[in-house]
């Protein structure tokens, strides 16, 4: 009996230790990486929440084939998603901060490098809990800077951005799962999940007068689109995927106001606010550049935007070319802020941050192409930074990694005219123009006459664009527009004649209208062509307005040397309308009804595009 008691108490005694032990071991949150690109550093911050420093000492372990080198921080789990970085000097080729393992707690950091690598040019420092990876005379691909905003609206085939990373086995259609696991789960059976996106929209939380988008990646933003009938406001992601349960469902933010977010294409979402204050919403991009909110700047004050106050602390103006130049910010912490981007200004809302110093701003932007800017204080919210631009200037804006950075890059217009290959343009019967307005536009009907176009039983695009252009034509008279058509008979006008007639008009805008073809039967959809970038807004503004009305396939905008919209000194862009080698599209192209919506879209633009840039 004593033997068994005894045996009780040892075992007792040793469950009681064993509890104590697990119970007492705290785990290290490793809350955030950062690269630093002018330092050469990783810097992994864990809060010093517990009493004992993470990672005493730094074990590093040095594998081959391929060649690599790791450590690992014991009892630490990532609270953000994987990260990596590629490098492209010196032996270094990546680095891969991930969780390793659960149960135990382990987070790993890999070091990928040629044979031949010097690992003592690797360093590490810890202050308190944060740990330091130091890379001497190394630079990374990946730049210090994300791009938050950006004017230009590319097509989504130019833009693919594949976020890769493993994954265990999971329901297909569980993406969230999908990714969740892969960044928080260790496997030894793993497989390639690729998704054509660098940013995931997994909730959306309608507020009065806004909307919260939550995900995790980086988030891009295009500058907003503004149609009417009924009015609202458009804002474009890319490179961005939306969770299926919630696209396309309507949210009611106000009384008259509704809200929708959907998959435009196939990695590029759409937020659609309708209002008749468009004017007044603003994206607001949190610090970290994981949350984005949309909201009336009105009623910015009802909502809690930040904990931590920053400071803006240095200025610096950059000249990167003849036509663009830089300007960046630096604060003493993660800035929240906001962008309201006009034809004639940007503005930048700096919700945080409480000083800055006046003279140093001025100085620093002294006789550049920023001089103008200016600062001023939004009372009990933040500052307000406002831009002047010329029109049609292209403006990207980007944060730091650590949210302590703002730069703002703007691409000005050329100044000079259009070079165009000397031309001796034939003899032609110009239509006469028509309307009584002030704005003047040119409608190209593509081809004409012996130029049939392209040919699909019996139908041909010469015949589909002169109807649908005289539509068009006809509806802008009618709203005060004057018109010159190149072509309003069946009548073959040479591509230099067309050119030349616009030229002579000295119209506005230059609109050419095509029907597209292809070898095979199955595409479909409509897309529109630019050339120069002054034509880039109405490229933009158009096709947005095509896209929204035709239920087809959205192909996008393309950059496209095409005679007309090259030769033309005015704002001008090709509009392919659907293809005529697709039979269920060909037929919709050849009805009344078609037509007059192709029409009836294109007028609506232009209206659009002149309101823009009044």
């Amino acid at each position: 009996m004593k033997i068994i008691f005894k045996i009780f108490i040892l075992f007792f005694l040793f469950i009681c230790t064993f509890t104590q032990k697990v119970f007492a071991e705290d785990l290290y949150k490793v809350t955030s990486f950062n690269y630093d690109t002018s330092n050469a550093f990783i810097l992994l911050t864990v809060p010093d929440t517990v009493e004992e420093p993470v990672l005493k000492s730094i074990k590093v372990v040095k594998m081959e084939n391929p060649t690599r080198a790791y450590f690992d921080i014991n009892s630490s789990v990532l609270t953000t998603p994987r990260q990596d970085w590629s490098f492209t000097a010196n032996g270094l080729k990546q680095v891969i901060v991930s969780q390793f393992s659960t149960n135990p707690d382990v987070v790993r950091v890999v070091m990928y490098f040629d044979d031949d690598f010097d690992l003592s040019k690797v360093h590490f420092y810890r202050i308190k809990n944060n740990i330091i990876i130091k890379f001497k005379d190394i630079q990374a691909k990946n730049d210090y800077f994300q791009n938050i905003y950006r004017d230009d609206h590319a097509s989504a085939s130019d833009f693919y951005e594949y976020l890769t990373m493993t994954t265990p086995d999971v329901p297909k259609d569980d993406v969230v799962t999908q990714i969740q696991e892969a960044f928080n789960t260790q496997h030894t059976s793993r497989k390639e999940l690729k998704l054509n996106t660098k940013y995931y929209i997994d909730s959306i939380t309608p507020k009065q007068n806004a909307i919260l988008l939550n995900g995790f990646g980086t988030i891009t933003i295009e500058k907003p689109m503004i149609l009417t009938n009924p009015l609202r406001i458009v804002y474009d992601i890319p490179n961005t995927l939306v969770k299926g349960s919630i696209r396309n469902t309507e949210y009611k933010i106000g009384e008259n106001e509704t809200v929708k977010i959907g998959q435009f294409s196939v990695n590029k979402a759409r937020i659609v606010i309708t209002t008749d204050d468009v004017k007044k919403y603003i994206p607001i991009i949190s610090s970290d550049n994981q949350s984005l909110l949309i909201a009336n700047t009105d009623k910015i004050g009802n909502f809690n935007l930040f904990s931590n106050i920053s400071n803006m602390i240095s200025y610096s103006s950059e000249k990167i070319d003849s036509q663009t130049n830089a300007m960046t910010l630096a604060f003493t912490a993660p800035v929240v802020h906001g962008i309201n981007r006009t034809n004639e200004e940007l503005t930048l809302y700096l919700y945080n941050v409480e000083n800055y110093n006046e003279n140093d701003f001025i100085t620093a932007f002294k006789n550049t192409a920023f001089e103008k800017a200016q600062i001023s204080l939004i009372p009990r919210i933040g500052l307000e930074l406002t831009l002047p631009l010329e029109q049609n200037s292209l403006v990207n804006t980007f944060l730091g990694a650590d949210g302590k950075a703002l730069k703002i890059i703007v691409k000005a217009p050329k100044k000079q005219a259009f070079i165009t290959e000397p031309t001796t343009p034939a003899p032609v019967t110009q239509p006469k123009p028509q309307g009584k307005g002030i704005r003047k536009v040119v409608i190209d009907a593509g081809h004409g006459g012996s130029d049939y176009g392209a040919i699909r039983c019996d139908i041909n695009e010469k015949d589909i664009t002169l109807d649908v252009a005289k539509q068009v034509r006809d509806m802008l008279v009618k709203k005060g527009y004057i018109v010159q058509m190149t072509r309003d008979g069946d009548e073959y006008v040479s591509l230099q004649d067309r050119v030349a007639i616009s030229e002579n008009f000295e119209p506005d805008i230059f609109i050419s209208i095509h029907v597209n073809s292809s070898t095979g039967t199955e595409a479909s959809g409509v897309e529109t062509h630019y050339y120069h970038q002054e034509s880039l807004m109405l490229a933009q503004t158009l096709h947005a307005s095509l896209a929204s009305a035709i239920d087809t396939k959205n192909r996008g905008l393309f950059k496209s040397k095409f005679y007309v919209i090259n030769h033309t000194t005015d704002p001008a862009i090709l509009m392919e309308i659907g293809f005529i080698s697709n039979d269920k599209e060909r037929a919709e192209l050849n009805s009344p009804a078609r037509k007059k919506a192709t029409a009836k879209a294109i007028v609506e633009g232009v209206e659009n595009y002149f309101k823009q840039i009044k």
